[in-house]
């Protein structure tokens, strides 16, 4: 009996608290798929009777741009002016905006509608469509075993977007010159909504290639950007030319010394020649002196000679006689 009673009891509990699963009904529409400014953008549609709603506007960013909360009629429909468009700014630009309507009864499930904001309501001209871009920003050299930072920038219409890197940027990977691929979707990092970097240090030399892959709400770009890796970086390299401009510094410093010696020795050789050149002058100088002096002496003495000479004629002739 009490069996029963139990089992009773689960199936009224069952009854009461499973009925939303099988009575969930949300529709939703707007009264546009253009819009431009001072348009009034209408959300109509139905659901369970006197329930709540949500109702959000996403910007192309992807933040909410509008929010309301409403209840339905007795039979479950709903109208409601959700915005009238203003002009374009910074919060309010042109492009892809999204409606949704979320039911907080039925388990919050939603509904989900495009419209686009341009400054024309042709159709035809302008479709409904989201424009994704991704930007890749990498360095056009590297050194090998040296890490290397690439950015990432992510757009809609215009505006950034994302925030889960991991997800955005899910299929990402570098190219490496022996063809090898590796995944960078872990690596990345959030330098602000849509603005994204990865460090990542080549292990090759040669050309690599970052293939940069976003995915949002159902549209995908692809960026790529090349950077080539080198035994050393152009930071080695103008670290050895400053060294090698103050070695050759250096040896300008010793060059102008060594030209101011060499022109101090040419001084002194000159100074060298000219005393020579005196020297040898007055060395002339003095020989002609002595030559004068010399012929001066000869006059002098040849007289004295003779006389001598005749003296001693005149002794030897006298000793003569006698004898």
């Amino acid at each position: 009996m009490k069996f029963h009673i139990l089992f009773s009891v689960f199936i009224i509990f069952l009854f009461f608290n499973i009925p939303n699963s099988f009575s969930e009904e949300l529709e939703l529409f707007t009264n546009g798929k253009v819009f431009s400014p001072e348009h009034k953008l209408q959300v109509y549609g139905k659901a369970l009777p006197e329930e709540n709603l949500i109702m959000r506007i996403f910007a192309p960013d992807e933040s909410i741009a509008k929010f309301d909360q409403i209840s339905t009629n007795a039979d479950g429909s709903f109208n409601h002016d959700l915005l009238i468009w203003p002009e374009p700014s910074t919060n309010f630009p042109f492009g892809t905006y999204t409606v949704e309507v979320i039911s907080i009864t039925q388990n919050g499930i939603s509904q989900k509608i495009d419209v686009k904001f341009s400054s024309t309501t042709e159709l035809l001209d302008v479709p409904v469509e989201r424009h994704v871009n991704a930007l890749v920003f990498a360095p056009e050299t590297a050194a090998i075993n040296q890490p290397l930072r690439v950015f990432v920038q992510t757009t809609s219409d215009g505006l950034l977007i994302g925030n889960a890197p991991a997800e955005l940027l899910g299929t990402t990977h570098v190219h490496l010159p022996s063809g090898v691929s590796i995944q960078l979707s872990d690596s990345f990092e959030t330098l602000h909504q849509g603005l994204y970097f990865v460090d990542y240090t080549p292990t090759e030399e040669g050309t690599h290639v970052f293939h940069v892959v976003a995915f949002s709400q159902g549209t995908t770009s692809h960026g790529s950007a090349a950077t080539n890796v080198l035994s050393q970086d152009l930071g080695g390299i103008s670290e050895q030319i400053i060294n090698l401009n103050s070695i050759l510094n250096a040896t300008s410093s010793e060059l102008d010394t060594l030209k101011l010696e060499i022109e101090g020795f040419d001084n002194t050789l000159e100074q060298a020649s000219t005393k020579i050149d005196e020297s040898t002058s007055d060395i002339s100088t003095s020989v002609e002196f002595i030559s004068e002096a010399s012929s001066q002496l000869n006059s002098l003495l040849f007289p004295i000679i003779a006389s001598i000479g005749i003296i001693v004629a005149l002794q030897i002739a006298i000793l003569a006689r006698r004898r």
